[in-house]
């Protein structure tokens, strides 16, 4: 099994023992995680808590697992990640080969996300499934500028480009298709029914989606 753990991640005293104890109950899981509670460095405002999860903010407690890829209520995130051995070296294999044209892991300032996803469901690939289990559990160490307007803007809009990129590789490999005049006009009304601040989130969640999409066509 590996474990990837943040510098912001401090897992609980029993992590480890669980990893070894599910691991061997769930053989069939290639990979999994658990709870991520915050400890926030300043109580943050009430505004931001619709996108704690964006923080990798994740509490519950049933287990619950499937093998269906990307699936938002299955798929583990990076913080706390266990992976089997296979897994890691099939999603090696994805980038060795060419599979994968974009790293969507961060690296100095780059807010590029999902790559965890990525290999999560490379599980899914094998034969395998994904697991969340509530014995799991680490805490998730949150400066104040992370739950600052003008990080989660950026957060949110790198996230949106990630999330496109990362269904080209799982689906056709394609841009998506143009939106139609419809739901252009949805988004037009939605964004009139927001606050300012609401508002600059979702413009520069579609501004990453945009971006994405200008991307795999260039590449296509």
């Amino acid at each position: 099994m590996l474990v990837f753990v943040d510098d912001d991640n401090v897992l609980d005293r029993d992590y480890l023992n669980q990893v070894l104890l599910l691991s061997a109950t769930w053989p069939m899981i290639g990979a999994f995680s658990g709870q991520v509670r915050a400890e926030f460095e300043e109580p943050p405002e009430d505004w931001t808590k619709k996108y704690w999860n964006r923080l990798a903010i994740r509490e519950f407690t049933e287990d619950r697992w499937s093998n269906i890829p990307c699936l938002d209520h299955t798929t583990p995130n990076g913080a706390g990640l266990c992976v089997r051995r296979r897994v890691a070296a099939e999603y090696l294999a994805y980038h060795l080969s060419g599979k994968r044209k974009i790293v969507l892991d961060r690296a100095g300032t780059s807010l590029l996300s999902a790559g965890d996803l990525d290999l999560a469901s490379t599980a899914c690939d094998l034969g395998l499934g994904n697991g969340l289990f509530a014995s799991l559990k680490l805490t998730h160490l949150i400066p104040r500028e992370r739950v600052e307007e003008t990080y989660l803007t950026r957060l949110l809009e790198w996230q949106a480009f990630s999330a496109v990129v990362l269904d080209s590789f799982r689906s056709s490999g394609q841009a998506e298709t143009r939106k139609g005049l419809k739901t252009r006009v949805a988004d037009q009304l939605r964004i009139l029914s927001m606050n300012r601040r609401d508002r600059r989130i979702f413009r520069a969640r579609k501004s990453g989606e945009r971006k994405a999409n200008d991307l795999i066509s260039n590449e296509g």
